[in-house]
């Protein structure tokens, strides 16, 4: 496991059986802006409330941890913590390497389509 501080974000990555699950903890009032990837995937809310949008709908859900949500292909997500949360993203790869693992599973996003996100529009 690789733990990485961010300000106010913790993350771990943990690899086994060619799953990959990156875990970030974060607090009340955070906001993660979650990049695109090819391919569905699952997120887990651990612990904790969110409110979770994904760019394909204007509508904004709020969710109790434990819970598990599918992330459909090229979607960006955004979630806001409305408590203290635990949230976890799910990949199958082959990647083993917590420094590659971005350029494994990422499609690249513009700026504009970013803050899109980000301002929950």
């Amino acid at each position: 496991m690789m733990e990485v501080n961010i300000k106010d974000l913790v993350v771990s990555h943990h690899f086994g059986g060619g799953v990959y699950a990156k875990e970030m903890r974060f607090p009340a009032g955070h906001v993660l802006v979650q990049h695109r990837h090819a391919y569905q995937h699952l997120s887990i809310l651990g612990s904790g409330i969110a409110n979770v949008q994904c760019s394909a709908s204007a509508i904004e859900r709020q969710f109790t941890g434990p819970c598990v949500l599918v992330i459909e292909a090229n979607e960006h997500h955004r979630v806001e913590a409305v408590t203290d949360c635990i949230w976890y993203c799910i990949h199958a790869t082959p990647e083993l390497d917590a420094t590659k693992i971005d350029e494994t599973l990422l499609v690249p996003s513009t700026k504009e389509e970013l803050r899109a996100v980000l301002v929950g529009k």
